[in-house]
């Protein structure tokens, strides 16, 4: 977790020295953009700030936000089982056991959330466990279990920290260039700054959400393969398989269904604010791959 913090946070700021050098550059063209490293600082606090909170905060919201049952302490064989599959491949996983919870919901759905690898939730939906044969759960739980494993809510956090820093910066130089070339306005801001700021914010964030889904996607395939390497090939299979006959949309609140183990199928511009890839793909991805044992 430390090593990825660090990755990309020093990635962003060698992505903010260079808007530094570009706003220095701007400025010795008679171009006022006001206190650099104000903007700076503000843009990797706003940037970072709300999607490191929502990461530290995530299970606490998963858990009232689904309303679901939490078990500590198992009731049932099923409960048994769950806590016990996913002892079993947390260990595999080399990560510290997950909590375990099922939420009431009619589709077949499942999601991993928790601010590091050894301090997450894995929770199941009854429509699942009413659907799904053990073996497909099984799958399922490993394709979870993989997410945390991988570090997946973590990358995401930061991912999108990064997302929200380059939308702050570049929507206010922007301003700032039209505000003063345009507008005439080379002492200060004026009208014009503002609303180019407001629609640039917009534009700009739009961008950078193609951008996160697009890896989200990514992560999914890493995530079956992992769930196949967990359960076993044929299982993970199994268990898209039977995804693909859940027509009903997702009842998981928008803050955690991106990390569900199916997402809704959409075209045209709405393709690229996927999370999930097409059910049909990630299947054929795992058929055309060698690397997991069937068991």
């Amino acid at each position: 977790m430390f090593k990825r913090i660090a990755l990309f946070l020093a990635t962003n700021m060698a992505v903010l020295a260079l808007l530094s050098i570009v706003l220095s550059v701007l400025q010795s063209f008679g171009i006022n953009l006001g206190n650099n490293g104000t903007l700076l600082v503000f843009a990797v606090i706003f940037g970072f700030g709300g999607s490191l909170f929502s990461l530290m905060i995530s299970k606490w919201m998963a858990k009232r936000m689904t309303g679901m049952h939490l078990i500590e302490n198992p009731q049932n064989e099923l409960e048994q089982w769950l806590v016990s599959t996913v002892r079993r491949q947390s260990e595999k996983a080399g990560i510290k056991m997950p909590e375990v919870g099922i939420y009431d919901a009619p589709e077949i759905n499942a999601f991993a959330t928790g601010p590091s690898r050894n301090n997450s939730l894995v929770a199941v939906s009854t429509g699942l466990l009413r659907s799904m044969s053990r073996d497909e759960a099984e799958a399922v739980l490993g394709h979870e279990v993989s997410h945390v494993a991988n570090g997946d809510m973590v990358t995401m956090a930061l991912l999108q920290g990064v997302m929200n820093t380059f939308v702050i910066v570049l929507s206010r130089i922007v301003g700032r260039v039209v505000d003063s070339v345009v507008f005439g306005n080379r002492d200060g801001v004026g009208f014009g700054y503002y609303m180019v700021v407001f629609v640039l914010d917009m534009v700009f964030g739009l961008f950078a959400s193609f951008i996160t889904a697009w890896f989200s996607r990514q992560r999914e395939f890493r995530a079956d393969a992992g769930g196949a390497s967990l359960a076993g090939k044929e299982k993970m299979i199994a268990a898209l398989q039977r995804l693909a006959q859940n027509h009903g949309q997702s009842s998981l609140p928008t803050q955690i269904a991106a990390f569900g183990i199916s997402g809704g199928l959409k075209s045209g511009i709405g393709a690229l604010m996927m999370t999930h890839p097409p059910l049909e793909v990630r299947i054929d991805a795992l058929r055309n791959s060698g690397s997991a044992v069937t068991r």
